[in-house]
């Protein structure tokens, strides 16, 4: 028995949704925990999967994890009495890789099993690897484990040959303690990155440039508990910006940062939507059939991997023909098929989707592959006509914090049931 959500469409939605903290900036936060001796409390943090394992993970080499509200997780590495992060965790999501960094740091020592996660492309962590063996460590991959080991980690410079979101937050958790002064060339711009330094600093790291290419790292002896307050999650603020477009709906997205979403709104007000700012969010609205634009994925600042799915929904019933173009994961067209069960026309040649848009989609069973595409599957449904079944919820629970409720609370006719 699998648990599946059965959607009606045809629903207009309409009102207010409070967007969660965003669990890719979560994630790295709590592991930075690992660099304290004391509580680090971490404010707005999502109740999704991810979060959840990560929790276990820590726990597993010694962190107290407690929820001290619904939304406040207070993390204690005082008494780190573990340098292995198990296979059984770290298998479950790619983001357990985010241990080694300041595992290495503070303890000198990490052993760590290869990530795992959602089933689109490789994601080599190569460069974690490489960052880590310049600054003086000893890397070992033996019987799908990562082994590192360092007397004292030395500041040296490090060019990134991709700008890798976790291998960035990594190495930045791992240069803290280094001697000297560590340069990371090509590091991530994205606010996630962004957030870590914001607490590295906060706990007394000493950090510049942070949101540049560069960033210079100059190694402290300690760093203090803090309390920080996570960003909100700019794929789930977008992602129910482009559910608003898509049913032509007025929905006020509330508790969102406006400058993280740039790229998605120049887009869909390409495609005809409209918004509004207002004093708590950012009102999306539409009244008539999107027209066909162009998409091309890239790293932060540009269109975000993590929205494309959901942006192929939108254009699936778009008037004209658009291209999505992925550059970032070699494997992210796998909701295409189960769109096309539900009458869209899309064909995939290499890594360009072509999209004809049609008048109308139709409900029908599918089956969701990965987290995004289980929520651009859900967004299909709020516009087929009929009803859709959406198998494989449980990728959708891994990052979005009670996505079905949030959505009937716009008034989609959404329910969980058994298959």
């Amino acid at each position: 028995m699998g648990r599946a959500y059965k959607v009606e469409g045809g629903w207009r939605l309409k009102g207010r949704v409070k967007v969660s903290g965003a669990k890719n900036a979560a994630l790295p936060l709590m592991a930075s925990s690992l660099l304290v001796e004391g509580p680090v409390v971490l404010e707005n943090v999502p109740h999704v999967k991810d979060v959840e394992t990560f929790s276990l993970l820590l726990e597993g080499i010694g962190v107290k994890c407690e929820w001290i509200s619904p939304s406040t997780l207070k993390l204690d590495a005082t008494t780190l009495r573990e340098v292995k992060a198990p296979y059984e965790l770290v298998r479950a999501m790619r983001a357990g890789i985010l241990v080694l960094g300041p595992l290495v740091g503070r303890m000198g020592e990490a052993q760590v099993s290869f990530p795992g996660g959602c089933a689109i492309g490789a994601r080599p962590v190569d460069q974690h690897l490489k960052g880590l063996e310049l600054l003086g460590a000893e890397i070992k991959v033996e019987r799908g484990y990562i082994y590192a080991k360092a007397k004292k980690l030395k500041g040296t410079r490090i060019y990134l040959d991709v700008p890798t979101v976790t291998g960035t937050e990594n190495l930045l958790m791992a240069s803290v303690f280094a001697e000297g002064e560590t340069i990371i060339e090509n590091a991530a711009l994205e606010p996630e990155v962004v957030d870590l330094v914001k607490a590295l600093k906060e706990m007394g790291a000493q950090i510049e440039g942070e949101g540049t290419p560069t960033i210079r790292v100059r190694g402290v002896k300690e760093l203090r508990p803090i309390t920080h307050r996570v960003i909100p999650d700019r794929i789930e603020a977008g992602t129910f910006l482009i559910a608003s477009a898509l049913t032509k709906g007025n929905v006020l997205v509330e508790g969102i940062e406006i400058g993280h979403l740039e790229a998605l709104m120049s887009k869909l007000m390409e495609a005809g939507v409209n918004f509004q700012k207002e004093n708590e969010g950012l009102r999306v609205f539409s009244h008539s059939r999107p027209r066909a634009v162009d998409v091309r994925t890239a790293p932060y600042p540009g269109f975000p991997t993590d929205l494309q799915p959901q942006f192929m929904v939108l254009m699936s019933v778009a008037q004209g023909l658009s291209v999505i173009t992925e550059t970032i994961f070699e494997n992210r067209f796998l909701h295409v098929n189960e769109l096309n069960r539900l009458g869209a026309k899309i064909k995939v040649q290499g890594q360009n989707a072509i999209v004809e848009g049609v008048p109308n989609l139709t409900g029908a069973p599918v089956m969701s592959t990965d987290l995004r595409a289980s929520a651009a599957l859900v967004l299909a449904g709020l516009v087929a006509e009929g009803e859709t079944l959406v198998g494989g919820i449980e990728h959708l629970e891994r990052g979005y914090e009670n996505f079905g409720e949030k959505l009937r609370e716009l008034g989609a006719h959404i329910e969980e049931v058994e298959i």
